[in-house]
């Protein structure tokens, strides 16, 4: 985690030293799971995300980004409307801690230097690292953390952002980030008890997902670009 946290670094320091225009702000919103236990919704907003969010503007039509976010996750199948999970009875929680980086991508120009109000489509994508609790099903089936761990995800995000006077901008995003593990819900249980079968429930050939779902804010700084040379 420090290398890949350290290569971070190193890329948006270049980016500060060559670039010209940022923007640096907050995220807040709601966070689910879809996974094993409690509620399939696909978006289901139902506990506290919040984190930070900077841009480099590179173009009108593109920026890169890189965000932290901290967002907490749960399930209960005693509200899963499924009469299988009702009766099996299992709940958890966890908390997810993720850096993500990539390219946002905008559906037609959107210059926040522009003298009027403007507003966008536009589509995320790239690499999120996050760390969550290892979790697993003890005997009186009660699920505990036993362990730290980390992982990579996809994040797939739609949203729709504009401007709000000269320098500062708003965004409505929902994120899809599919995972590389199938333990957030402590259903397919890693490390250690990685080969303990009897641990396991649900299906562990899918891994699981997270979804944020809520606002962003930020400000733009930083001299007005000039999009000629990329």
């Amino acid at each position: 985690m420090k290398y890949y946290a350290a290569a971070i670094f190193i890329v948006f320091t270049s980016f500060w030293a060559n670039s010209q225009t940022y923007e640096i702000g907050a995220m807040i919103g709601g966070s689910n799971y879809i996974g094993d236990i409690g509620k399939t919704n696909y978006i289901n907003p139902n506990n506290l995300a919040i984190g930070g969010i900077a841009k480099w503007n590179r173009s009108p039509r593109h920026s890169f980004r890189a965000s932290f976010l901290v967002a907490k996750i749960d399930g209960d199948d005693a509200d899963s409307g499924n009469s299988r999970r009702e009766q099996r009875g299992y709940s958890f929680e966890n908390t997810i801690s993720e850096l993500s980086v990539g390219l946002e991508y905008t559906f037609w120009e959107y210059d926040v230097h522009a003298a009027k109000q403007i507003s966008a489509p536009y589509l995320y994508t790239g690499l999120t690292y996050f760390g969550y609790n290892a979790l697993f099903k003890q005997n009186d089936n009660e699920i505990v953390e036993y362990d730290k761990a980390g992982t990579m995800a996809i994040p797939m995000v739609v949203g729709y952002k504009a401007t709000l006077g000269t320098f500062a901008m708003v965004g409505f995003e929902v994120g899809v980030r599919y995972t590389f593990t199938d333990n957030l819900d402590g259903s397919n249980p890693v490390k250690d008890l990685e080969d303990n079968q009897a641990l396991k429930f649900g299906n562990v050939n899918s891994d699981d997902w997270y979804v944020f779902t809520g606002i962003t804010v930020t400000f733009a700084f930083g001299r007005k670009p000039c999009y000629c040379n990329f």
